[in-house]
């Protein structure tokens, strides 16, 4: 049997050089003598999740960082979503990752995430209202609230609709099965468009995108929770944005059948549960994020206890890439340095050294540019008969200087198996 490996994803954790931090990315300006630990002992190198030109979102990223090509085997955020929120999904339904956001009296976007601060009993009313007030001709919609600010959009018709449609949601644009990220747009919502004008299921699922959009603002604007949003002069909830439309749940070999080793998932967002029941993994529940070194600690525990029971571990940390869409560099600094002590700095002392530990992220999110971008993103892979490359940090910087070289996303996981095979 090939040796345990764990795989670490620290979300976002690439960035630019930042000004307030004295020129340095918020990694190589964190405290993080864990991290640095296990570049000493091992090999690093730098990884381009999707593609040069590609800034990728979450789910495309993950998917390629698991060893699967999203342009062949991904079929869109939103069943991914829908999956992991417990949404019933047929083929030939429309699942959409959503937003509430919030748009002022002439219609500009002021924040796409509602302030980032929308409590779960505040958006599952929303929720409600919603479910209990848009009814669609020729069709059925559901809309769920999941986290914050993120919800997830289901329609279904009388005959099958086709996901090949385009956002509502100005910053995020749909380049074949792929959903990017992009640096600047236009702070306007868009009407959802089939994406070839002869397909007849893309037709009907963008119209009954749009006209549950136009229902649904008309049910935001004057919703109570929103009135008192306003009055505390938080950002009303009071439009949702869609991206990334899916028909199907895709249809790949699990991680087991590839690779005979059982994984388990930790996972936070329906999108990661969702990856995980498709790839065979068994999503376990975990909530880390923040600068809190002591919840880092917790999720650390869980690792050991978990890792026990299966071959692999697949753990995606959330924490850096939320500071970072808000341009907050200290902030993303502070949690990285958190993540540092309380994670690994519980892990290390723990973990069976006969295991392989592998860091890396599933993309760069630039407090600069406040969004995601295509530059590779540090890793790190130590463990036995791994010999060390002499790079004595882990930063983005100290990665370029690995033995690892420059991977492609989908190389990783079978370099790891390889290694843990010896």
């Amino acid at each position: 049997m090939p040796r345990k490996i764990l795989y670490v994803i620290l979300d976002g954790l690439g960035d630019d050089p930042v000004p307030s931090l004295d020129g340095r990315t918020p990694l190589a300006a964190a405290r993080t003598p864990n991290l640095d630990a296990i570049a000493a002992k091992g090999r690093s190198g730098l990884v381009t999740t999707v593609a040069p030109d590609i800034a990728p979102e979450s789910d495309i990223a993950v998917f390629s960082i698991l060893g699967y090509d999203p342009e062949k085997q991904h079929a869109g955020r939103g069943p991914l979503e829908a999956l992991g929120s417990g949404i019933e999904m047929r083929d030939g339904d429309v699942a959409w990752r959503a937003n509430y956001a919030t748009v002022d009296e002439r219609g500009t976007i002021v924040d796409r995430r509602a302030g980032r601060d929308l409590s779960d009993d505040e958006a599952r009313a929303l929720a409600e209202a919603l479910n209990e007030a848009v009814s669609l001709e020729g069709g059925s919609a559901t809309f769920k609230a999941t986290s914050e600010h993120r919800g997830v959009l289901h329609l279904r018709a009388a005959r099958p609709m086709s996901g090949e449609i385009s956002n509502t949601d100005p910053a995020y644009e749909r380049r074949g099965a792929l959903g990017v990220a992009l640096e600047t747009f236009d702070p306007y919502p868009l009407e959802a468009r089939a994406l070839d004008p002869t397909d007849g299921g893309a037709v009907l699922a963008a119209e009954l995108t749009n006209l549950w959009s136009k229902a649904s603002r008309d049910v935001l604007g004057s919703h109570p929770v929103n009135s008192a949003r306003s009055a505390r002069n938080r950002p009303p909830a009071n439009i949702v944005l869609v991206r990334d439309a899916g028909d199907h749940i895709p249809v790949v070999q699990s991680l087991k059948e590839r690779f005979g080793m059982d994984w388990a998932c930790f996972a936070e967002m329906p999108v990661e549960i969702g990856i995980s029941r498709v790839t065979g993994m068994t999503p376990v529940l975990v909530s880390a994020s923040g600068t809190d070194p002591d919840a880092y600690a917790r999720l650390a525990t869980q690792t050991l206890e978990t890792l026990g029971g299966y071959d692999g571990l697949y753990v995606h940390i959330k924490g850096p890439d939320v500071p970072a869409h808000d341009g907050r560099a200290e902030d993303k600094r502070d949690s990285i340095a958190a993540i540092d002590e309380g994670y690994f700095g519980t892990v290390l002392p723990e973990l069976d050294p006969d295991t392989v530990l592998a860091v890396t992220a599933d993309h760069s999110t630039s407090c600069v540019r406040k969004a995601h971008t295509a530059d590779p993103v540090p890793l790190v892979v130590a463990g036995p008969g791994i010999s060390a490359d002499g790079v004595t940090l882990y930063s983005e910087a100290a990665a370029a200087d690995g033995s690892l070289g420059h991977l492609r996303g989908v190389q990783v996981l079978p370099l790891l198996v390889e290694m843990a095979r010896g």
